[in-house]
């Protein structure tokens, strides 16, 4: 399963840091983000993805976060 989401993570260093971040929480999980696309597409693959999960450590890190449709 992979969902994909909408961040404003916007440099390069904070990129890492949150995938890092979301990478100890979902240690299962493929995860990436984009931040030179347009919507700084963040991506996590894995057997099953919480959504909801992924939104709330983004956002509780100080950063957007929504499904892209």
């Amino acid at each position: 399963m992979v969902e994909v989401f909408k961040t404003n993570v916007g440099e390069k260093d904070q990129s890492k840091w949150l995938v890092g971040k979301l990478r100890r929480h979902f240690p299962e999980s493929r995860i990436n983000l984009d931040a030179e696309d347009c919507d700084r597409v963040l991506r996590v693959e894995a057997a099953e993805v919480r959504p909801e999960e992924v939104i709330e450590l983004v956002t509780s890190s100080g950063f957007h976060c929504e499904i892209l449709p």
